[in-house]
């Protein structure tokens, strides 16, 4: 009779663990998946933004997560708070899209300060600026 093989408490372990990764980054895949299905859904010229914001904000701030937030694309923290998100004109019929962060944003100053700008494109200046904005908001600047 063969003996059986049973995996030590800290192999048990890991796999516990590797497993919670793989069901993490299932669950990451698929908030990704629904940010694209909004953005498909807006107007191209909101999608055009859309699509640049999520560009900078992935590269700036990967550690982020991509989500949707009330229908918006956004980027939440680890904590699975919101920091920023993208609002696009047609989701309110507003007169311009609108880049926004919410309290988990890290751009306090003062007593007053923006936590939301109007966009009508993106401009390679604008593009910068929104990376900046980005950065401070997540404690990276």
């Amino acid at each position: 009779m063969a003996q059986e093989e049973t995996l030590s408490a800290a192999e048990k372990k890991a796999v516990r663990e590797r497993a919670r990764e793989l069901k993490a980054s299932q669950k990451k895949e698929k908030l990704e998946q629904a940010l694209f299905a909004a953005i498909e859904e807006m107007p191209e010229t909101e999608q055009k933004i859309a699509r640049k914001v999520h560009e900078i904000v992935t590269r700036v701030a990967p550690q982020l997560t991509a989500k949707t937030w009330y229908g918006m694309p956004a980027y939440a923290n680890e904590n699975g708070k919101v920091v920023v998100y993208f609002q696009g004109a047609s989701k309110f019929e507003a007169r311009y899209s609108t880049i926004g962060f919410d309290e988990a944003a890290q751009l306090d100053e003062g007593s007053m300060w923006p936590t939301s700008w109007a966009l009508t494109k993106l401009t390679a200046a604008d593009a910068k600026r929104v990376a900046g904005l980005v950065r401070r908001a997540t404690g990276e600047e």
